[in-house]
This record gives structure tokens, C-alpha cells and sequence, in this order.
């Protein structure tokens, strides 16, 4: 699978980013899916912009997510989803009393557009990564509200919208596929840590999953039902010691701490049994190639342990800014941006994913 990236929030300077126009994805999507079905890459993971298609409180306008669909479509290219991915509309924030009102009415508004426009089956992500948007948004003031110390409570009402929008999308559009995606993380501790606290914050990293899944916070209405499809997101920065300091990658071999992909990926499917796969991942610069041989190797594992696994997401595709320096590209994806934003392939993951796609082939 491929992703583009969406993010649409607004970001630490008060500025609204959009980063499928940024990329330009957003109207060149038709160029970027025939480019990821040339490698034989037939799904894709998009986001419809919340911010962009609400045009007025609870009013959508998705003619540019029509573009997008049936480029896709045409290129012979299925899509999943997101509705919400870190963005909302100027005004809006999770604890706002119209924030869970006007996502529902996104969400029926979605899928009742889906079933005009194609006749395919709905996969979608009603809130992309609720652990670290509430993080994100609610502890370090990355994006509204700019909070700290509010992280539960954003977590608390991310998921009620969640659960909320799965009860509007299932009525409007039964047949459709619910997916959650969460981050897969490990916190390490060292001399002096307090074991269960590391625990609590290894554990932590469920916490959506669990409401959404009605196994905590039952007064919210999760089913066990709405864990239909589970993504795991996972980068090289994934892992951490509780002073919050990544450990390197690739990692000494006199020093491995690291867990490895696959048992963390195993771990989760123990928790849940639900099908899924790797949602997220991928590098930049030179170590790009380098990155997905070492995520292959570890799929190989998870595959010779379950069926359920079912799909590796390279993120992003293209190259995209950095969320608060839109001048600083992180030369990650398969295909890098000039200043013109064109395409320019990555030649050695590009033929990496090749290799990797024969050996999985035989």
C-alpha cells in the first residue's frame, strides 16, 4: 500500500497547513496513482481534508475528493479513507460542544457521497492516530487547543466522536469497512525507572483501541464490533526511553535494545485478533532502501505467525514539509520534490519494493 500525506491541522505558528496542496496531490492525483500502480502499489491510503470540505458548519462540499476518488478508480487503485487527519475546521477542537455534532454529520455526509459517487466498498478511518493527536494537541501545543496536561481529556472526546461517527457511517453505509489506526510504540526504561510506570506507558498506547472497542470507558457506547480493522503506524522514532529520548536506528549491535517490529506487531494482535497491518512506515535520505528490506524481514516473521496480517502502507509515497517549516522537506517516500513539485523517483527504494514484492510473490 502507499499513503499520501493529508495532515491539514494547524500547526505551532498559527498556521493552517494543507499538505495534499502543499504536494499538490490534490490535483495531480491522477499522475500520482497511474506512477503507484506502474509499481504495482494497489491501494492507497488518502484523507478527504475535514477543514477543506466543510465549507460551513455541518454543509460539504467534496468535489475535490470526487477528483481524487475517480483517479483512483480509474488507475485501478482502492482507497481507505481518513476523515479526520489532525485537522479541523478554524474554530472546532475536541472538547468544543460542537465538535462531536458537526464530525457525525461529517461522517453520514461521507459515506452518503461514497455511495453516489462509486460503487465500491467504503474503507475508512473516522480519526487517524486519536493517541497522538490528544498528545499532540493536548500535552506539547502542536495544534488547537495548544493545551498540556489535557491529553486524557482530548483522548476521552477523539474517541466518543469516534464512536459516534462508526454508529453514523455503519447506518448510512452498511457495508462499509471500519479501520482503526493507532501508533505502535515501546517505552525502555534504565537504572532507576519505575517498572510499572514504563508498564502504564507501554499499555497506554492501546487506550483508543480499548474505548473504541467498549473495553474501557464503557459510558462511551465502544463494541468490540467497531475494532473491524486495526493499522499500526511505526517509525524509526517509535521507540524511546522515558526521558523520551529516541533510541538510534540502526542501533549498535553491542547495544540492541530495540524490540523487534514483528514481536511488537504480534503483541497487538494478541490483544485484539482482529485482521491488520502496518499502517505507516518508512525513512528518509539515504537510509530509505535500507528501512523497508529491515520491515520485510520482520513481516516475513509476523506472516509465519498469523494469516490476519494483511498489508505493509508506505508513508508517504511523496515526499512532504515539515508541519511547522514548510520550507524544510524531509526527502522521505518514494519520490522526492523539486521546487516545482514534480516527482522524482527514489530509485533504490523504488527497486527495493520490487525485489521485496517478488520475494513475497513466490
Amino acid at each position: 500500500m502507499g499513503g499520501y500525506e493529508c495532515a491539514d491541522h494547524i500547526n505551532r505558528s498559527g498556521e493552517r497547513i494543507n499538505l495534499l496542496q502543499t504536494t499538490e496531490h490534490d490535483r495531480r492525483a491522477a499522475e500520482d496513482f497511474a506512477a503507484l500502480a506502474a509499481l504495482d502499489i494497489r491501494v492507497a491510503r488518502e484523507g478527504i481534508c475535514w477543514s477543506a470540505v466543510e465549507v460551513a458548519p455541518q454543509q460539504f462540499d467534496f468535489t475535490e475528493v470526487a477528483y481524487r476518488l475517480r483517479a483512483a478508480h480509474a488507475a485501478g487503485v482502492e482507497v481507505m479513507w481518513d476523515l479526520c487527519h489532525f485537522g479541523y475546521p478554524d474554530g472546532l477542537f475536541p472538547t468544543h460542544p460542537q465538535f462531536l455534532p458537526r464530525f457525525v454529520a461529517l461522517c453520514r455526509a461521507f459515506a452518503a457521497f461514497h455511495q453516489r459517487v462509486t460503487t465500491a466498498v467504503l474503507y475508512v478511518v473516522p480519526i487517524n492516530e486519536i493517541s497522538f493527536l490528544s498528545w499532540h494537541s493536548g500535552d506539547v501545543r502542536g495544534t488547537v487547543p495548544f493545551a498540556t496536561n489535557a491529553g486524557w481529556d482530548m483522548k476521552w472526546h477523539l474517541c466518543r466522536a469516534a464512536i459516534q461517527g462508526i454508529v453514523a457511517l455503519k447506518a448510512t453505509a452498511p457495508t462499509c469497512r471500519i479501520v482503526t489506526i493507532e501508533p505502535l510504540i515501546r517505552v525502555h526504561g534504565h537504572d532507576g525507572s519505575d517498572s510499572g510506570h514504563i508498564a502504564r506507558m507501554n499499555n497506554d498506547q492501546f487506550q483508543a483501541m480499548d474505548i473504541i472497542g467498549g473495553r474501557l470507558c464503557p459510558e462511551l457506547g465502544g463494541r468490540e464490533e467497531y475494532l473491524d480493522l486495526l493499522g499500526f503506524n511505526y517509525y524509526y522514532n517509535g521507540q524511546w526511553t522515558d526521558g523520551v529520548v529516541p533510541l538510534p536506528w540502526p542501533e549498535p549491535e553491542d547495544a540492541m535494545r530495540r524490540v523487534p517490529l514483528h514481536r511488537l506487531l504480534l503483541n497487538a494482535y494478541d490483544r485484539y485478533r482482529r485482521p491488520f497491518f502496518l499502517a505507516e512506515t518508512g525513512h528518509f535520505g539515504t537510509d530509505r532502501a535500507r528501512w523497508l528490506i529491515e520491515v520485510a524481514y520482520e513481516i516475513e516473521l509476523v506472516r509465519q505467525h498469523t494469516a490476519d496480517f494483511f498489508g505493509v502502507c508506505i508513508y508517504p509515497i511523496v515526499d512532504r514539509p515539515d508541519w511547522d517549516d514548510l520550507t524544510s522537506y524531509s526527502n522521505c517516500g518514494l519520490y522526492d520534490l523539486d521546487a516545482e513539485n514534480n516527482r522524482i523517483p527514489h530509485y533504490s527504494s523504488i527497486e527495493t519494493v520490487h525485489r521485496l514484492q517478488e520475494l513475497w510473490s513466490r
